[in-house]
């Protein structure tokens, strides 16, 4: 009986070994580089942010930020007067030191973007706003960037 209990501990303590023995060596993982850090921007330092052009002439306020179906900043809303613009984020330069944001137009430019009140808002993502928007910040619309949601 003890021969027995002996055997089949040393053929377990074998199979044990026989497992670790036959694997494979550990793979080496190369150090990673480290990750650059990414502007983080918090709501309240953009709203009331004061937006400058060319010359550095005021234009309005930050009175809104519109973001796209997946969480993207798209726009601006600047106010000044009453009277509306849209910006698109990616016309602007933040300093949030100052608070303040510059656009890289001429004050020529800015008289002829359209504007609008605040009741009557425009359709932002409409192709053909998005194009006429962009173009008097010399810039073109980046792809939408859509999440369909099913209800099962």
């Amino acid at each position: 009986m003890l021969s027995n209990v002996i055997r089949t501990t040393t053929a377990a303590a074998f199979l044990m070994t026989a497992g670790v023995l036959s694997a494979q060596p550990p793979v080496r993982v190369e150090a990673q580089p480290e990750a650059t850090s990414v502007a983080t921007y918090r709501a309240k330092q953009i709203l009331g942010a004061k937006i400058l052009i060319q010359g550095n002439t005021a234009i309005g306020t930050v009175d809104d930020i519109i973001f796209d179906s997946a969480g993207n900043m798209d726009y601006l809303v600047v106010v000044n007067e009453g009277k509306f613009i849209t910006v698109p984020w990616d016309a602007t330069k933040f300093d949030l030191k100052t608070q303040t944001a510059l656009l890289n137009i001429t004050p020529e430019i800015y008289k002829m973007i359209p504007t609008y009140t605040g009741t009557t808002y425009p359709d932002f993502w409409a192709p053909t706003y998005r194009v006429g928007v962009y173009k008097y910040y010399g810039l073109s619309p980046r792809e939408l960037r859509r999440i369909d949601r099913r209800i099962p």
